[in-house]
């Protein structure tokens, strides 16, 4: 099996590393970092899918490309593109969906991060089965007015918009009758309420909408197309939980962790035989989960369909992230419930980040439809398996 790039690949490799040698010096400051990505746009490297009159760098389609910079930019610790629901999930969604004015209007904020987004989906009642949400949208006087109530919606509180979901046909089947629609959270009407997580953290809000109300034009798509759209969301959506990237990182973190803690005769944690199996096992789950991409990109490039396995993305990177986590939280032992910060600290470090890791890969596992209804998905539309006459 030849994995390397060839020639062609391998002489842009070059050229990236030397953009790279020539502009990036590890800096915190944002403003820096913004003068930094502006170049990579520039130069062709970030922001590729979007054409140049959005302020991306609107460069063909190449996979092979797209993923030498990744690694290379990864490599000498460079930033890439911003990393919010605005540029992951809404901007993609508007590049196929979007009219041309939402585009010239979101897209390039968005993506400099001088807007940001919010996602309206989850409701009480309405998570996994999102088509029987209740949220009502009615066209009055020009304008869409909003009712309902959303719930699990990461950064609203700090959010400048929303795309969301609503209800704008009752009386169509429930897929039919969706819409998706922009709106702006800074207006009477839209109250949120942290909610306050294990962590400490308020991440999560849930947010009710009273009349709210937002331009007739600014809705993505036709009315009662919001189901096509919104899957178009969760797609990218599941592309960037699923990314081995991270779970790359995440392992690399747990053996350095693993490295520094004294473990069983106050020998460091790496040299003990039950937990290097346990190691080893998870980096089975990170090869598969890397060769499988290996196998979806081949197919990509030969412009065959990836079929089920391009499913199966999400579910992987999510369970390697679970147990890694609980692998850390065995390794940091009953020090991970110490204080992390004040008097007394005694903690170790790191072990409150890892605690963070562990709660957060449980919920990774609901990010972009929950795993369990992925598998079901997998199982009936990807293997042709028969539903569950139980359920």
């Amino acid at each position: 099996m030849d994995l390397g790039y060839g020639p062609e690949y391998e002489l842009f490799r070059e050229e990236v590393r030397a953009f790279l040698r020539q502009h990036w010096r590890a800096v915190d400051h944002p403003g820096e970092v913004a003068a930094f990505r502006k170049l990579a746009v520039d130069a062709g490297y970030l922001h590729r899918s979007v054409p140049r009159r959005y302020g991306g760098s609107e460069q063909p389609s190449d996979v092979l490309k797209a993923r030498v910079i990744r690694e290379e930019f990864t490599a000498a610790r460079a930033p890439m593109e911003i990393k919010s629901l605005g540029t992951q999930l809404l901007v993609p969604t508007l590049l196929e969906a979007g009219a041309d004015w939402q585009k010239e209007r979101f897209i390039e904020p968005t993506i400099t991060g001088q807007i940001t987004w919010c996602q309206g989906y989850s409701e009480p009642g309405a998570g996994s089965d999102l088509a029987s949400l209740r949220t009502r949208a009615t066209l009055r006087d020009g304008r869409w007015v909003i009712n309902g109530q959303k719930v699990w919606t990461s950064f609203a509180h700090e959010a400048d918009y929303m795309f969301l979901l609503a209800r704008t046909d009752p009386d169509a089947a429930k897929r039919k009758g969706l819409s998706y629609l922009l709106v702006p959270m800074d207006q009477p009407g839209v109250e949120v309420r942290p909610l306050r997580q294990i962590t400490g953290e308020s991440e999560f809000n849930e947010v009710f909408l009273t009349d709210v109300s937002t331009e007739a034009d600014w809705i993505v798509g036709e009315p009662g197309d919001g189901w096509r759209v919104a899957n178009t969301t969760l797609k990218h959506e599941r592309a960037w939980v699923g990314d081995v990237a991270d779970s790359d990182r995440l392992l690399n973190s747990l053996i350095r962790l693993a490295r520094r803690t004294p473990g069983p005769g106050g020998r460091p944690w790496i040299e003990d035989a039950g937990l290097r199996s346990r190691l080893i096992e998870v980096q089975g789950f990170v090869e598969a989960h890397r060769y499988s991409g290996y196998h979806q990109l081949s197919r990509t490039l030969k412009g065959e369909s990836t079929g089920v396995l391009g499913l199966t993305n999400k579910i992987s990177s999510t369970g390697i992230a679970a147990r890694i986590a609980a692998i850390a939280l065995d390794i940091i032992g009953d020090a991970a419930l110490l204080p992390h910060t004040g008097p007394g600290h005694q903690s170790p470090i790191g072990a409150e980040r890892w605690m963070n890791q562990y709660f957060g890969s449980l919920g990774s596992a609901i990010a972009g439809g929950a795993s369990n209804i992925q598998r079901n998905i997998i199982a009936q539309r990807g293997l042709g398996l028969p539903r569950d006459q139980a359920t």
